[in-house]
């Protein structure tokens, strides 16, 4: 009896906390608004376009303006009023890999822009760890950075809505950093919300982000929780998690779904009915396993509208249903992002229009078939540059990890390209490092661009001027590279030799699950990468597109 009238009595309190509208005794379904999306990144101006078939002609494509806080606060206010009974959530990296606008001030502007949108919770990314958990602790909780202070003008108090981390766990006190869960109720009725970030997130940040943490089994965790849940007479479970997978269809469908979510999925518990994702960036609407899947592509160019029925006898959800919509940029602006965003834009424009060089054309970092990118050319070779002469690293050879690349370079029609372009390309500060290396680990190094969880989208490296290689989509992993194909100015590279390399320190400890790099010796700190890339820009007037022909592909 004393634990019916606790779990009646913690429901009543839930209730209360939440501020829902509360009915009594009704057998009507509850109809709830889950609005959702993913990837954020800090992109509070609209980072472009959406690609869709053509409704003229489904033979072709158009290209919609998608995103940017002004729309996307009026798309989720708009949602918001078709149901009082809404939640707001998001799959992670909300934060991390922000352009210029956001990232100078420490990504404190989009922590305000969510606050105004009423964001509720978000499951935390790997990119939230980008400058370690105290950072991220204050992000939640406020106050000024400890080296730059409070930058934007105005106190920062922190996010009023709340970071969720199931499978992120203090090494020394097993506490979650954040709260695993938060049970918001509809008309008395419980809906919880997971919250986590994908397992393998220390192998994809700088270790020094996730110091004193470990990261559980995705599926592990929420399944130990779900009993937990039911003892508070919970039936409705929806998980926000930051890992997700392809599909080949469009911005709704689920066409050949793969990867690492669908592993997942199907090893939750039965209970769980709904899954939001993200961190491949991709858009699918799908049913796995019996459970509705989602993810909303990146940067706020999607939002999922996802619609369930309560019952409320059973407290479970009966009906859902889900939807992608394009954030498109033809609705009234959001006076309080606009105000938001000229308040900090005011105090990055003159650092964010300073012309630093030229370029002959864009400088694309979408990849040909081998895995090269012509942006992803010149910032190898800008790394190249920055440490080849023999006080400052003697390197040989520069690696990028494609993941570090974030954005195309599109020069103006003078052939201008700015600072702010630049940092939006390359915006996480990684210092470079060159270390000595034996060819046999140049050869593994490269292998490892399919393994440790790389399989279904291969992690290619791009590579500096000079060094070549060939790799066979149809040779078994670890294989894939033949030893004889890795050249060096056309001279084989030597198993047993030794070569200065130069990465980033994301890489250098291992980031991208290149772990062998753990292994490079005589090790040489550098410069900034985003300066290196601003350094090769004035030296080299103007700057042409990479050719893309240092990486090969056979089958």
């Amino acid at each position: 009896m004393f634990n019916v009238r606790l779990t009646a009595l913690s429901l009543a309190l839930m209730a209360s906390l939440t501020g829902c509208n509360t009915t009594n005794g009704s057998s009507d379904p509850v109809d709830v608004k889950i609005i959702a999306f993913n990837d954020f990144h800090g992109n509070l101006k609209s980072p472009g376009t959406v690609t869709v078939a053509d409704p003229a002609d489904v033979s072709k494509t158009i290209k919609v303006p998608a995103g940017g806080a002004e729309a996307l606060a009026t798309w989720i206010s708009n949602l918001k009023a078709k149901n009082p009974n809404h939640v707001v959530v998001t799959a992670g990296d909300l934060i991390g890999g922000s352009p210029l606008l956001s990232a100078l001030f420490h990504d404190e502007p989009t922590i305000e822009s969510m606050n105004m949108m009423g964001l509720d919770f978000n499951a935390v990314g790997n990119h939230e760890f980008d400058d370690g958990k105290d950072e991220l602790l204050r992000m939640q909780n406020g106050g000024c950075h400890p080296v730059d202070g409070c930058q934007s003008g105005v106190q920062f108090t922190g996010a009023k809505f709340k970071f969720l981390a199931a499978n992120v766990v203090d090494s020394k006190s097993s506490k979650t950093l954040f709260p695993a869960y938060q049970i918001k109720t509809f008309n008395n009725i419980p809906v919880a919300f997971i919250g986590m970030t994908l397992k393998g997130t220390p192998t994809i940040v700088t270790p020094s982000g996730v110091a004193g943490l470990d990261f559980k089994d995705e599926a592990e965790t929420v399944n130990k929780l779900v009993p937990e849940l039911k003892a508070q007479g919970v039936e409705a479970i929806v998980v926000l998690v930051h890992e997700g997978g392809m599909q080949t269809g469009d911005y709704n469908e689920c066409k050949g779904i793969a990867g690492p979510i669908v592993d997942i999925v199907n090893k939750f518990d039965k209970a769980v009915d709904i899954v939001v994702t993200g961190h491949t960036h991709q858009a699918y609407n799908c049913n796995i396993n019996g459970k509705l899947v989602t993810s909303a592509m990146s940067f706020g160019r999607l939002l999922t509208e996802i619609d369930i029925k309560l019952d409320p006898h059973s407290r479970d959800i009966t009906e859902m249903k889900a939807a992608n919509l394009i954030v498109k940029t033809d609705v009234a602006k959001n006076a309080q992002q606009t105000s938001l965003i000229d308040r900090i834009a005011a105090l990055v424009k003159p650092l964010e229009n300073r012309v630093i060089g030229m370029a002959t054309a864009k400088l694309d970092n979408t990849a040909n078939v081998a895995g090269e990118s012509s942006l992803g050319d010149v910032i190898a070779d800008s790394q190249l540059d920055a440490t080849m002469d023999g006080k400052l690293g003697g390197a040989q050879i520069a690696f990028m990890n494609p993941g570090g690349i974030r954005t195309a370079i599109t020069p103006d029609a003078s052939g201008n390209v700015t600072y702010g372009q630049l940092f939006t390309t390359q915006p996480f500060g990684n210092n470079l490092v060159t270390m000595t290396v034996k060819g046999s680990e140049i050869k593994e190094l490269l292998e490892q661009q399919w393994k440790g969880g790389n399989q279904v989208v291969p992690k290619v490296l791009q590579v500096s001027s000079g060094f070549t290689y060939t790799w066979d989509a149809n040779k078994p992993l670890g294989e894939r590279v033949e030893a004889t194909n890795i050249k060096l100015n056309g001279v084989m590279i030597d198993p047993a030799g030794s070569y200065r390399i130069t990465v980033n320190n994301f890489l250098s400890t291992g980031g991208d699950n290149f772990t062998v790099l753990n292994n490079g010796t005589n090790r040489l700190g550098g410069v900034v990468d985003l300066d290196a890339l601003e350094s090769y820009f004035k030296s080299h007037v103007p700057v042409a597109p990479g050719k893309q022909n240092r990486i090969s592909r056979l089958n």
